[in-house]
Parts: C-alpha cells; structure tokens; sequence
C-alpha cells in the first residue's frame, strides 16, 4: 500500500495511473505502477516525465519470479494494484491452461524481475 505521502501520478488523456511521486529532501523521487522508484531525487517535473515517458506497456512484458526454493518462475503480471501484485506462471498465451498464481505485496519485491532467459523458448523450470 502507498504510504500516505505517495501521490499519483495519471497519464493525461485516459487517466490511467502510470505511478506515484513522493517527496524526498528538497525533491522528489517517482515509483513506477509497481511501487518501484525509477528516479532518484529530482525536481517534480523531471519525476512526472520520468513517469510519462516509462508510462505502462513495460508491464506486458515477460517476468521472472525467485522462489522460495531457489528455483525461477517465468511469470506474466496480471494485477497490479497498490494493494497487492498478482503473477502468474507463463501459459505461453494458452487460454486453457490453468498455471500456479502468487500473490505478492506492493510495492513488488526484488524477487520479482524483468526476464532474463530468451523469450523465445520454453525455459521451464529456469534455474537459480
């Protein structure tokens, strides 16, 4: 959950929230939807272009999740709110195939990164 000093930030036209800008210092600092900082302090404008331009197709892409035991999920985002981050295991776009969902907390936590394999394979089971 944002703190209470997070401020949204809404991409002009459709109003879609692209993240959050918070005060720090003499400054400010953006998160991305993901509660990530992508900024480090600097002037509001700077934090609301940061976002605009970073805007919100990156979340499309693939992921990839550390498990508990070690091992690595590759994983497709399919809630992000500023509640919680729900992944799930890639189904390689079948829409029959019930896959393995986590929920995480927000903001996301390290151990949910950008993909590191080659999209273009199955890496199943990618390992640690």
């Amino acid at each position: 959950m944002p703190h209470e000093d997070w401020i949204e930030h809404r991409r002009a036209g459709d109003r879609e929230r692209l993240g959050w800008i918070t005060p720090e210092g003499d400054g400010f600092v953006a998160h991305d939807a993901l509660g990530r900082p992508i900024t480090g302090t600097v002037d509001w404008l700077e934090a609301e272009e940061a976002l605009d331009e970073r805007g919100l197709q990156w979340l499309a892409d693939l992921w990839q999740l550390d498990l508990p035991d070690g091992s690595r999920a590759r994983v497709r985002l399919v809630e992000v709110t500023p509640e919680r981050v729900v992944v799930k295991v890639d189904d390689f776009g079948a829409v029959d195939v019930v896959t393995q969902s986590y929920v995480l907390p927000f903001p996301a936590p390290d151990e949910l990164r950008p993909f590191e394999g080659d999209a273009r394979t199955i890496d199943v089971g990618l390992s640690g």
